[in-house]
């Protein structure tokens, strides 16, 4: 008779090992679910944000290059606000009267086209690095949410 009670107790046991088995188990893969779920919830964000910043980016660089190309054929120029009131410099820029528009304001020069190409050139890097540091603070902004 003790042979059944300790075979009845090693059953019962065997009964609520394998439950809590299961039930460990269960919660596991509910785990790894979410886990799966929340990662490609992420990578599509993610996805999303980078297609985002590359627009960004193409068209500022479609921008540039449009206005490049103005710059190139002489169909835009670019031209600086002189300051009416240094005296200290000496020289006397004449102001620019072209009859292709009114500049509204005091005097203005108007730049070499190679400078103007080089100023151009520059205001595309710093747009680039705008773009590309948004795009980083975005991506660690999704990593971190």
């Amino acid at each position: 008779m003790l042979d059944w009670r300790y075979g009845k107790q090693l059953a019962e046991q065997s009964a609520t090992y394998q439950a809590d088995l299961t039930f460990i188990s269960n919660a596991a893969a509910a785990q790894v679910r979410a886990d799966q779920e929340q990662r490609l919830a992420l990578e599509q964000r993610l996805a999303a944000s980078d297609q985002t910043h590359y627009k960004e980016l193409s068209g500022a660089q479609k921008d540039q290059g449009r206005l490049r190309d103005r710059l190139a054929t002489s169909d835009l120029r670019l031209s600086v606000l002189l300051d009416a009131t240094d005296t200290a410099s000496g020289c006397s820029v004449p102001a620019d009267t072209g009859a292709g528009g009114v500049v509204h304001g005091g005097a203005r020069a108007r730049l070499d086209p190679a400078h103007a190409q080089r100023i151009i050139g520059i205001t595309d890097a710093g747009d680039q690095g705008l773009i590309a540091l948004a795009s980083c603070q975005a991506y660690v902004r999704e990593v971190l949410r």
